[in-house]
């Protein structure tokens, strides 16, 4: 009894109708739902390649670990916990970072900007150095100090790594009384010559400029003070080193992965995302009326055939359960083609690149990752609207 449906609705799914509007309709049915179930494979999959180039930069941009106080803007990384760390063996390396917000003046243009002071081992061991696309990864000629600038930043200012003229960074002064008869005297100030620009997002590149950290620790007159220590772990280890050196470091401090470093970013992508699939389902519902229109038809064609099936004893549920899964079935078959329509376009385009991306970009071809919960959330989607439109028409016969 329970396939008894399930074969009428077959039958009446790929049997000939008595009208050729009804073939015409459910046909523009499934074509419908392949589209749009390809649509969601393949919009989502590109959605998913510009995500993970942005997460790819942004992980060049921050470390796997960084500590930074539970209260205030700096400390003084003297704690016992991080020669701990740096003895451990998930940890590559550690490094020291003085970073803050800071007035920028170069041959006559202004702007504000996030400079970084970055030591040492960060300079010689960033990833950033990969992103350089003008002038030396340079932080010292001799001992005079130089600067790298974002590309954005960079072409606001005029700037450029073969001019002579300084960059000027200035920051309130600490130590001075504000004048206000003259608000510049308050201000501390350091010259630095430009090295280099780098290129990573068009946000990174709009606000970020690179210094040595004892450039930031005279223009915010610190001695041996930091904002963050940057810790750079092995993969996949960062959880267990997080939990262990926030045990041993207390409550004075808080230890942010590269999710919490941007957490906004990624939550704007997320929403993004899911912005996207709800427009597309918006789109297939649209499309599935016309599984609708189908249906009811057939639904008055068959009513020969549903007065046979009263007449031998067939209750009302079973003859719902009939069309219901007609309706159904015209969705799920393009439901079926879509999917592999959509996986086969992304294969094509992630292997051959089949269309590539318009003026300079850091890829050549729109990029595409496909993953396993697309599909599966493009196929509950997709049944979902399916099984939708095929209950409206059925609950009256």
């Amino acid at each position: 009894m329970t396939k008894l449906p399930l074969k009428f609705a077959f039958r009446y799914l790929f049997a000939r109708k008595s009208y050729n509007v009804i073939n015409m309709i459910s046909g523009i049915g499934v074509a419908g739902m392949a589209v749009g179930t390809a649509a969601l494979i393949v919009i989502l999959s590109v959605f998913n390649g510009f995500n993970r180039i942005v997460d790819g930069s942004l992980q060049d941009v921050h470390a796997p670990l960084v500590v930074k106080p539970a209260q205030g803007k700096v400390f003084v990384p003297d704690s016992s916990a991080f020669a701990w760390a740096y003895s451990q063996e998930d940890v590559l390396s550690m490094s020291s970072v003085l970073e803050d917000q800071v007035f920028l003046s170069y041959d006559g243009r202004q702007s504000l900007a996030r400079v970084k002071g970055m030591d040492a081992v960060s300079q010689e061991e960033s990833p950033l150095k990969e992103h350089l696309i003008d002038g030396e990864w340079q932080f010292y000629k001799g001992t005079a100090p130089k600067a790298l600038v974002g590309a954005t930043l960079a072409y606001s200012l005029g700037l450029s790594p073969h001019f002579i003229a300084a960059l000027e960074i200035s920051y309130p002064s600490r130590t001075r009384e504000v004048s206000l008869s003259n608000p510049a005297a308050s201000l501390k100030s350091v010259r630095v010559q430009p090295s280099g620009v780098f290129s990573i997002n068009a946000d990174i590149d709009a606000r970020l400029v690179l210094v040595p950290i004892e450039t930031m620790r005279e223009l915010l007159e610190y001695q041996e003070e930091v904002s963050s220590v940057e810790l750079w772990v092995k993969p996949g280890s960062e959880a267990r080193v997080a939990k262990a050196l926030q045990e041993k470091l207390g409550d004075g401090f808080q230890i942010l992965d590269r999710y919490q470093q941007e957490e906004s970013v990624y939550k704007m992508m997320r929403y993004e995302k899911l912005a996207i699939y709800l427009i597309l389902v918006f789109v297939v519902i649209i499309i599935a009326f016309n599984i609708y229109s189908a249906l009811k038809m057939l639904v008055i064609e068959k009513q020969g055939d549903i007065g046979t099936l009263r007449s031998l004893g067939a209750p009302e549920s079973l003859l719902r359960k009939i069309f219901l899964l007609e309706g159904w079935l015209v969705s799920l078959l393009g439901m079926v083609i879509g999917l592999v329509i959509g996986i086969l376009l992304v294969w094509a385009q992630d292997r051959f690149g089949l269309i590539s991306m318009p003026g300079n970009f850091v890829v050549q071809a729109y990029p595409v990752v496909l993953k396993a919960s697309d599909i599966l959330w493009t196929v509950a989607g997709v049944a979902g609207v399916g099984l939708l439109m095929a209950l409206i028409p059925t609950r009256k016969l």
